[in-house]
């Protein structure tokens, strides 16, 4: 009996196989004012239409492997997804440069809200997006940028802050978010003080702003970055059963706010 090579074979199947997802990745240059920025964009090509839309924000070393990974995961569960590029073209420092250049920001939070107000609004004016479902996530300085793009007033649904930097260096900024905030933080981070923590929670409570937090014990900060390591002793370290429910809680979050 003469048998079908396997290629022929899967080339006379394929009309009975479901379309597979393909998930386009690309950097993607914009400006910032007069500074270039290089963010990074994916979404799944195999999808038509606009879809609900997510800002990613990178940790203190800038655009990283980490938040590419993570923009592919979004992407293939259907968002249209931009990673942010808060520091510039090339500005990708190594500790100790990167808290160095981090502080620039967390010290100025009006330049920091427009480098996030400039990338939200590449994001809103992409094809695939609609801007009426548009949600901000971040990595530590990135879970910190992501409550400021709330605390800017920004037309988003929703922040969600996974091991980020909750203080509040102007509470009253609190009366300007309109959407809902989700903080997923390691209950062991320390480097978020418990004066902070505390801060934090009044600030969402006394602007009664819709605010989720979860704690999830022994973690610490990073907890979702294998770079991290797995010594918890350092203060960051990843862990994996903190990182699979901070996900899972995103996701949660997400249905909430965009709808099925």
């Amino acid at each position: 009996m003469i048998r079908p090579l396997p290629v022929l074979a899967a080339f006379l199947l394929s009309p009975l196989l479901p379309a597979r997802a393909a998930v386009v990745e690309k950097p993607v240059e914009y400006k910032s004012g007069d500074v270039l920025c290089e963010g990074w964009h994916a979404h799944d090509d195999a999808l038509e239409g606009k879809r609900p839309a997510v800002l990613v924000v990178h940790q203190w070393t800038g655009v990283s492997d980490h938040e590419k990974e993570r923009a592919r995961m979004l992407a293939e569960l259907g968002f249209n997804v931009l990673v942010a590029d808060i520091y510039g073209k090339g500005v990708r420092p190594r500790p100790p440069a990167s808290g160095q250049e981090a502080g620039k920001y967390k010290k100025d939070r009006a330049l920091l809200r427009s480098r996030l107000d400039a990338a939200l609004k590449v994001l809103a004016a992409d094809p695939r997006t609609d801007p009426a479902r548009i949600a901000c996530i971040g990595y530590c300085f990135g879970g910190l940028a992501a409550i400021e793009a709330a605390r800017s007033g920004a037309a988003i649904k929703g922040a969600v802050s996974f091991h980020g930097s909750l203080d509040s260096p102007a509470p009253a900024d609190g009366a300007n978010i309109k959407c809902r905030v989700l903080a997923l933080h390691g209950a062991d981070d320390p480097f978020v003080s418990a004066a902070d923590l505390a801060a934090f929670e009044k600030e969402m409570k006394d602007h009664r702003v819709d605010c989720k937090l979860v704690q999830y014990p022994g973690a610490v900060h990073a907890f979702t970055q294998k770079m991290a390591g797995d010594d918890p002793s350092k203060g960051a370290a990843y862990q994996e059963a903190a990182d699979k429910a901070s996900w899972e809680e995103m996701q949660g979050f997400f249905r909430a706010i965009f709808g099925p």
